[in-house]
């Protein structure tokens, strides 16, 4: 689906001719699977009753990570919790960008499976293992 509506999977994925351990492929974000549910901007604003202007500065701010899917800018739904940013996100982030990943890089990364954690990055931080995702997005180069 590439409308924006809810796209639902069992579990995650992997495809090894994607995904290695290490750096992600520069390919843009088209797996519409990796994410329960992609959010476009106009939804966020909807969603967090603020500005498009807001909602970009989050981006720039690292606050929150969108990726071009199916041409369109979209956020995971995972990346949020209560209508706001998932909190551990940003330093996650900050992490991954300091190390060259791109918004489409970062954002496969997160949401695919890593081997050494035994789930994806965002469900690791969702679950309150902050510092060994960041350990983890320290050793990618």
């Amino acid at each position: 689906m590439t409308d924006g509506t809810n796209v639902t999977n069992g579990a995650y994925s992997l495809r090894p001719h994607l995904w290695h351990h290490g750096r992600v492929s520069a390919a843009p974000v088209d797996d519409l699977t990796l994410s329960e549910r992609w959010l476009t901007v106009p939804e966020l604003v909807d969603l967090f009753s603020t500005s498009p202007g807001r909602i970009h500065r989050l981006f720039e701010e690292k606050t929150l990570l969108a990726a071009r899917v199916g041409g369109v800018l979209r956020v995971p739904s995972e990346f949020l919790e209560d209508r706001e940013p998932l909190p551990e996100l940003r330093g996650t982030l900050t992490v991954l960008s300091d190390n060259g990943f791109t918004d489409d890089e970062a954002v496969r990364w997160m949401l695919t499976v890593d081997d050494s954690m035994g789930v994806s990055p965002i469900a690791a931080l969702r679950a309150g293992r902050k510092a060994e995702v960041r350990r983890v997005a320290q050793s990618l180069l």
